[in-house]
């Protein structure tokens, strides 16, 4: 199942980085970017996380949050925005239940070898829940950046 712009973001209830807990219901009435990556402390993981936090006051700015979410547990988070000084919340979806849910496990390849995982991919949420944008695959170099370019549209358009 893949998930497109004009559907609802499915509900969610999962652990944060902090011991927090994040839900849907939590963000009802703010726009929110949520992007999908692989491994905590992985070179290109850090470089997407480090870009993200570099824009996080301008998303902030426009009223946007931004999220991270992978299949690692709390304790990885924790040390991995501790290291790295990330102000945004990380979500832990240890059973990958909601990473399926949003399309984003998927067959990939390494040196010939398939294995499952999840691809690397931002959603940009709009105030009512709804999917604004899809980026899927993601290559991290400048994807920070246009991302906070569709949210300022997104923003422009609500207003």
């Amino acid at each position: 199942m893949t998930l497109d712009a004009g559907q609802p973001l499915p509900d969610f209830d999962l652990p944060t980085d902090g011991d927090g807990r994040l839900t849907k219901a939590d963000l009802a009435g703010k726009a929110f970017v949520l992007y999908l990556y692989p491994k905590d402390d992985t070179s290109g993981c850090t470089k997407e996380a480090l870009a993200f936090q570099g824009l996080e006051a301008e998303f902030a700015a426009l009223g946007v949050t931004v999220i991270g979410l992978s299949k690692d547990g709390v304790k990885s988070h924790d040390k991995f925005k501790t290291k790295h000084g990330l102000g945004f919340p990380l979500l832990s979806d240890e059973t990958g239940a909601f990473v399926e849910a949003l399309g984003a496990w998927v067959e990939k390849s390494m040196y010939g070898k398939k294995y499952m995982g999840i691809d690397r991919s931002t959603f940009l949420v709009d105030a009512n829940g709804t999917i604004a944008q899809v980026w899927r695959s993601v290559k991290v170099s400048g994807h920070a950046e246009a991302v906070l370019e569709a949210a300022k549209g997104l923003v422009k358009q609500a207003a």
